[in-house]
């Protein structure tokens, strides 16, 4: 933070330049800097008194503002699409205005991530979709929502002036009128009819050497084709590596498998091959980490490929080093080389898909031109470039199933679509321009939350390391254990809460090393979760170390206690306590008070 004021005032040549910074409430401490203005962020259903309790406390005179105000929250590839009630929005809004406090309204309209430009979450790996529409006021394609006109009603009532001695609204102005919106089109199906297999998109190809990253091959954004031969394995063996993001596997092109880093996926297991039989690894490179402790996120390959087979009673490994690889960058002049390289070695059909990893092309042809969303709910992953355009990625499993394309983009006449597809087509080869988005239709091979059919925690027999009861209300609370523990998975049981409700909540969740600061949440998964709110928003249980205290993990309605949340921190580790927080909102709804904590260094009874 510093090194960064630094910067600013040198290169403005201003050293007494009135700056600021903005952080979490129950974090601006560790990071503030005496000679800056401090601002607090905080979204939709905070508790506003508690969020500038602290700042209250040590700077009497400071000025107040909420540097970021969550209307609403950014869309995860698998994942539900975010909402944020308008009526708690407009609420908070209200009770900030009340106060004399500012606010920025993060988002005021939602927007796009066009080409590759949508980032991604940590701990883990959480990529964003290419819409920020962000349940925004004004969405994605600048039009207005029903949020919007809630919120244009609250700031009627405060556009007068702030009088700061009598610390009231005085006075009021009429609101300009609401610009008329740009005019949205329909498109036709139409069919992509041309086709170049991926390799025809390789623009640089290494046939020697070892395996390297997207970066040591001097590109940031697209995909990666890894190809070596292999010697006989007369058996079945297991293949571990991790790839970023999204890896395919195939033996001489018939396709074997995937690895999803989202899914925490690093080992499949190979058929028996030949020796010369090619092993072929195809990488796409998804959403960069932008913040946190994983912001270095290189892509491609980022480890050895290792191989494991028990051949007559011996185990074998076997580490290929001498790999080619062949780039394909994110690039509209390379789609349309592709299609006149002459290449003629798709990867094989895969998972009942309708054709090829490749590049697809058509046209549709228009009388007049405007906004639209292209419906992608035939394809499989990649890009999509309209006009020479990159207006972003496409996965089937959603949430998010259209494209938007802004009318300026577009042109009378004949338009050209080219959709880079890492997996190939689901279906027809097929493309059609609606009028209102599709942003919230889920594809998923498995549930969202984390709880297998017939799964049930059984801690008969188990002594929990620590019980107690936490405190009502909002704010971080810290417990330390008796004495120092070690294991890999820990159960936190949840035995009632504050509210006598029968379900709960955690904001956020944190285990303390050793030396008593926080462990790494990077490796942490959830193993198990006993029940998750996924219908009223998402409430899955990793929301307990996504780095964002205004989500939360949520029990249903109707669920009973006692609730159990597993989670696995990746290997054995010694901790001495834990840190704990609620949800933010006024009176921490649901918070947590009995409980019990058990650690184990393998699985619980019943998992």
């Amino acid at each position: 933070m510093s090194a960064m004021r630094d910067i600013i005032r040198k290169a403005w040549q201003a050293p007494d330049l009135t700056l600021f910074q903005c952080d979490w409430s129950s974090n601006f401490t560790k990071n503030g800097l005496d000679d800056l203005t401090w601002t607090m962020n905080f979204g939709t259903g905070a508790n506003i008194d508690n969020e500038f309790k602290k700042l209250g406390q040590l700077r009497p005179n400071s000025p107040k503002m909420c540097s970021e105000f969550w209307s609403g929250w950014f869309d995860k590839w698998g994942g539900r699409h975010e909402t944020r009630g308008a009526e708690a929005m407009v609420d908070g809004i209200s009770q900030m205005l009340e106060r004399g406090i500012s606010f920025s309204l993060y988002m005021t309209h939602g927007g796009t991530s066009w080409g590759h430009w949508a980032g991604a979450n940590s701990p883990g790996f959480a990529p964003d979709v290419t819409s920020y529409d962000y349940d925004a006021p004004i969405n994605e394609a600048g039009q207005v929502t029903d949020k919007f006109w809630k919120l244009r009603e609250t700031m009627q009532k405060y556009s007068g002036n702030w009088d700061p001695v009598a610390q009231k609204w005085v006075g009021s102005k009429k609101l300009p009128a609401v610009p008329k919106e740009y005019p949205t089109i329909a498109i036709p199906k139409f069919e992509l009819k041309e086709f170049a297999p991926l390799s025809a998109g390789c623009d640089v190809v290494e046939t020697t050497g070892g395996l390297k990253t997207f970066e040591e091959m001097d590109f940031g954004w697209g995909s990666m084709i890894y190809s070596t031969k292999l010697p006989e394995i007369p058996v079945q063996s297991v293949m571990k590596l991790e790839a970023h993001d999204y890896a395919q596997v195939f033996i001489n092109d018939k396709f074997i498998g995937k690895l999803d880093r989202v899914k925490h996926e690093t080992s499949l297991i190979l058929p028996a091959v030949k020796k010369g039989d090619e092993l072929i690894i195809l990488v796409e490179g998804m959403g960069r980490i932008n913040f946190g402790r994983a912001i270095k996120d290189f892509k491609g390959i980022v480890s050895d490929v290792v191989l494991t087979a028990e051949v007559e009673g011996v185990t074998t490994t076997w580490t290929p080093r001498q790999w080619t690889k062949a780039r394909i960058k994110d690039d509209y002049e390379i789609a349309i080389r592709a299609f006149s390289a002459k290449v003629s070695t798709p990867l094989s059909t895969r998972e009942g898909q309708g054709g090829e990893s490749g590049y697809y092309r058509g046209y549709f042809n228009l009388k007049k031109v405007g906004d639209t969303f292209l419906n992608l709910e035939n394809w499989g992953k990649g890009q999509v470039y309209v006009n020479g355009h990159a207006v972003g990625r496409h996965w089937y499993i959603g949430p998010q199933q259209t494209l938007y394309v802004p009318g300026c983009w577009l042109k009378k006449g004949q338009n050209e679509v080219i959709v880079l597809d890492v997996m190939g087509p689901r279906g027809e080869r097929t493309i059609e321009g609606l009028q209102k988005p599709i942003i919230d239709k889920l594809n998923l091979d498995r549930p969202q939350t984390h709880r297998l059919e017939g799964q049930k925690i059984d801690l008969s027999g188990e002594t929990p390391v620590l019980e107690g009861e936490f405190k009502p209300g909002n704010g971080w609370q810290e417990v330390k254990f008796p004495q120092p523990v070690s294991g890999r998975y820990v159960c936190i049981e949840a035995l009632n809460s504050h509210m006598n409700r029968e379900y709960c909540c955690i904001a956020e969740w944190y285990m303390l090393g050793a030396d008593g600061t926080r462990l790494s949440r990077e490796p942490w998964q959830v193993a198990y979760c006993d029940d998750e709110d996924i219908e009223s928003g998402n409430k899955t249980a990793d929301k307990i170390f996504d780095l964002q205290e205004s989500t939360y993990w949520s029990t249903n309605r109707g669920v009973n206690y006692p609730h159990h949340l597993v989670i696995d921190l990746g290997q054995d580790q010694t901790f001495t306590g834990l840190q704990y927080l609620p949800r933010v909102e006024a009176g921490a709804p649901e918070s947590i008070k009995q409980y019990r904590i058990y650690v184990k260094s393998s699985l619980f009874k019943g998992l």
